[in-house]
């Protein structure tokens, strides 16, 4: 099921994600959900975060991009990269391992704003699968610019927190038209959750005490 994507301004883009216990049942939908929301926006990589579920939990695929290659090490081996996708990554931690990059970014919940950002080219992760077991591998390029991307999503960091001051600048007024139209949206969602609790409770009056209709 494809999921509806957040958008700059959302509170949810904001929330540091809780870590996950266990895995369950709803928690595999939701990696399937992610996925398929993922791959409809034409996207590398979701945090449960742009789908409004404040969780340490985000899910990667970077099969197909061959203008910007990654390159993967498992045991210190040189592994293929397309072979280890999609993935699925629980409870991520990074460790920089590689020198600055500079590199274009964008993000699905900025559609259209893109930016260079620096980040280490090269990266240790550690994290568990699907299954609840522990993955540990080295990588570089995109792959490790993607990972990066969505664990500081799962923290509550944005791409545009990365960007340099210019960058930020240059971008204002498309950040601001995004926040205002993502506070529009969130406003007319809340009048209409309100006016259905509304209808709910004159059709009963009994619950409208509990509902907060006065």
């Amino acid at each position: 099921m494809i999921l509806p994507i957040v958008r700059y301004g959302h509170p949810a883009l904001r929330q540091k994600g809780i870590p996950i216990a266990e895995i369950t049942p709803d928690l595999r939908q939701l990696v399937s959900d992610m996925f398929d929301t993922m791959y409809a926006a034409h996207g590398i990589g979701l945090a449960a975060q742009q789908v409004a579920r404040p969780l340490q939990l985000t899910v990667l695929d970077v099969r197909g991009v061959e203008d910007r290659p990654s390159t993967l090490f498992l045991d210190g081996q040189p592994a293929d990269v397309d072979a280890f996708m999609p993935l699925v990554l629980v409870n991520p931690e990074v460790t920089p391992a590689g020198e600055p990059v500079t590199g274009p970014e964008g993000c699905l919940s900025f559609p259209e704003l893109y930016a260079d950002i620096t980040r280490p080219g090269m990266i240790e992760v550690r994290a568990r699968n699907l299954d609840g077991q522990p993955v540990a591998f080295r990588c570089a390029g995109l792959l490790a610019k993607a990972i990066q991307h969505e664990v500081d999503h799962l923290n509550g960091v944005l791409f545009i927190d990365r960007m340099t001051r210019e960058a930020k600048d240059s971008l204002k007024a498309e950040l601001e038209a995004l926040m205002a139209e993502t506070k529009n949206a969130l406003e007319k969602q809340e009048d209409r959750r309100h006016r259905a609790t509304a209808r709910r409770a004159a059709r009963n009056p009994g619950l409208a005490w509990f509902a907060g209709v006065p």
